[in-house]
């Protein structure tokens, strides 16, 4: 138990969970890094391949001596020309995380290779040779975790595969310049991960800061519903993709006695009961349509082309979810609601229409319902 509860505190530390709402937004930005920088790691991997393949000692075995550099750099210059076709092309979430895998497994297969060569270059070289041999591998590893800084776990795995058989290579010579340099490339590796580390954590904050500006922008503060700006433009894209056959509506909906409410009880409470009407709304809608607040007591609801509240009569079917009192600091309140329909094709084909018609049902509605309320008072004083 002790030991899972210390693995569960290191990669808490390590690798910290990215928040699901940024999930996508941490995998857009890695992946355009990774497509700006890596096309000059390529081409600098590239151009060390012959001075590698000069430095190689005889001795060693051609597959390792020859091959690897060769393969190396043929890599490194296919790499570079797929980048370079690829550049402009629109980075989606998915591309995002196919372009961060395949980063993974090239860095780290290459990184193994080179550190395969370096280690067996060191152990057929004289002493006074070593030093070379540790420079190389040491400038491509921390140029290549430079690159993918912004993928932690992949920075790690290069770090490890391509400097600790070197330091530790270093570290136990016993020679003494060998073992200062491999100190050196030791803290300058563990100061690298620190700032990894911080740089993911600023990110982090950085998008999660970015996310609620957005949300700022496009919802109601109030009650945590879209708003205006942001049903305006669900709607243009819902005509934009619309059909022959197309068929979706709005409903505005207007509460009936709001402004009593708020003289009666204060704004506190007028609040209280807009969040709760916001919530009624949004359990009867479920995921089949989106309700927006418009401002003050005024709201709206898209039902979009396919869903299931388009077979039904839509404006019953608010109206029934608003009908029970609302409990708000131990007062019962009851307020109605006026609701117009307005349906695409058939009674508008542009924005403009179908809120016009929308807004006008709506004041219908209202005046219906005071007739009423007059009808039902003139009875009640005939009586």
């Amino acid at each position: 138990m002790a030991m899972t509860g210390v693995y569960h505190w290191l990669r808490a530390r390590v690798f910290p969970p990215v928040p699901e709402s940024i999930r996508d937004d941490v995998a857009l930005l890695r992946a355009n890094r990774i497509e700006t920088l890596t096309p000059m790691l390529f081409l600098t991997l590239a151009a060390t391949t012959p001075t590698a393949i000069y430095a190689g000692v005889e001795s060693v075995h051609w597959i390792v001596r020859l091959g690897f550099p060769i393969t190396l750099a043929v890599v490194c210059l296919l790499g570079f020309l797929y980048l370079l076709k690829a550049r402009g092309r629109r980075m989606s979430p998915r591309r995002a995380r196919r372009v961060i895998k395949e980063a993974t497994w090239l860095s780290g297969t290459m990184g193994a290779m080179c550190s395969i060569w370096t280690v067996t270059n060191w152990f057929a070289a004289p002493p006074e040779a070593h030093s070379y041999y540790a420079m190389i591998m040491a400038m491509g590893s921390l140029a290549t975790a430079y690159c993918l800084s912004s993928i932690r776990f992949t920075t790690i795995v290069n770090l490890g595969i391509g400097l600790v058989p070197i330091m530790l290579l270093m570290l136990t010579s016993g020679n003494p310049p060998e073992i200062a340099a491999g100190t050196s490339l030791f803290v300058a590796t563990a100061f690298l991960l620190r700032m990894i580390f911080q740089q993911h954590r600023q990110l982090i904050d950085l998008l999660q800061l970015q996310q609620q500006m957005r949300d700022l922008a496009h919802t109601d503060p109030l009650t945590g519903l879209w708003n205006r700006r942001e049903l305006d433009a669900r709607l243009d894209q819902e005509i934009a993709a619309a059909g022959s056959d197309t068929r979706f509506a709005i409903a505005l909906l207007d509460l009936d006695g709001f402004k009593p409410v708020n003289d009666r009880y204060g704004h506190g409470v007028g609040d209280a009961l807009l969040c709760e009407v916001a919530a009624r709304l949004r359990h009867a809608c479920g995921d089949h349509a989106m309700v927006a607040r418009q401002g003050g007591d005024e709201f709206a609801i898209l039902v979009p082309a396919g869903s299931p509240l388009l077979d039904t009569s839509l404006s019953g079917h608010m109206l029934s979810a608003l009908a029970a009192p609302y409990r708000i600091d131990g007062a019962a309140i009851r307020v109605g609601a006026s609701i117009g329909v307005a349906t695409w094709p058939e009674q508008g084909t542009s924005a403009k229409r179908l809120f016009d018609v929308a807004d006008r049902a709506v004041y219908a509605a209202k005046a219906a319902d005071r007739e009423a309320m007059s009808s039902v008072e003139s009875v009640a004083r005939a009586g």
